[in-house]
């Protein structure tokens, strides 16, 4: 029997918790006037953890963007039309290549959630291509057991091509292995394997925008099913001690599967 439902963002979110402090001393441990204590930042990752378990609405541009570049890459893949954003061309006039006007597509245009978002085209295609054959927006699942009972681990996979499954990402600031605490590849793999589906990795694919600046970095990791299986179990019997913890504090019961 299903004790509780989870899916990666919640368990990256109790990741950012728990990393509180070293994050917070990575960003405002040599500052002399830090904008908030170390105390401030781990409250606040406390409230952003209970507000994404509380699936509390969050209006953040950047998970926009995100939102709007997927989209667009999405249907660039399968060949259509957008049903959850206008979509649009942007062409400029020139004569590179024919010697006569011509009007040439050189971006494209999301207008989602109020706010409006520009991609190059070039970069687009970039990773339209990438992904060419893809199958896109999948959802898996897969039961976990664990001391405390047995969990549904679940999520939408962005790409699924071939023997890996991608995760497509953008960024104002890029290092290598980002990622690497993220528990989207770690998730998606052992609910694929549990459906049937074994896997070689997961990729995540990134887009790094710096103004006008616009980068792209891929970051693999294989998958070890019986490594992912205790990383997963020991995560998941941690974040339930939290959830059992703070109870009373959760309005919404979806996680406990009710």
């Amino acid at each position: 029997m299903i004790k509780y439902n989870i899916y990666p963002s919640l368990l990256d979110g109790y990741q950012n918790y728990l990393d509180s402090s070293i994050n917070w001393n990575r960003f405002w441990g040599n500052s002399d006037e830090p904008s908030k204590t170390e105390e401030e930042y781990e409250r606040e990752c406390f409230q952003d953890l209970l507000d994404k378990i509380n699936r509390v609405p969050l209006d953040k541009e950047a998970a926009d963007k995100g939102t709007a570049f997927n989209e667009i890459v999405d249907c660039i893949i399968a060949g259509r039309k957008s049903e959850k954003m206008q979509i649009d061309k942007i062409y400029e006039t020139t004569t590179i290549g024919t010697g006569k006007p011509f009007q040439n597509c050189v971006a494209l245009k999301a207008t989602y959630n109020k706010r409006t978002f520009t991609f190059p085209i070039g970069i687009c295609k970039e990773f339209a291509d990438y992904f060419k054959g893809a199958v896109s927006q999948v959802y898996c699942e897969g039961v976990l057991p664990t001391k405390y009972g047995d969990v549904l681990l679940y999520g939408f996979i962005d790409e699924l091509l071939f023997d890996k499954a991608h995760d497509i990402k953008t960024t104002s600031s890029y290092t290598a292995w980002k990622y690497r605490k993220g528990w989207q590849h770690r998730v998606y793999p052992y609910c694929l394997e549990q459906q049937g589906n074994v896997i070689a990795g997961f990729e995540y694919n990134v887009l790094e925008i710096k103004g006008s600046k616009y980068s792209s970095y891929t970051e693999p990791y294989n998958y070890i099913p019986s490594k992912v299986k205790e990383e997963l179990t020991d995560v998941c019997e941690r974040f339930i001690e939290f959830l059992e913890a703070h109870r009373e504090r959760i309005t919404d019961k979806k996680i406990f599967n009710n």
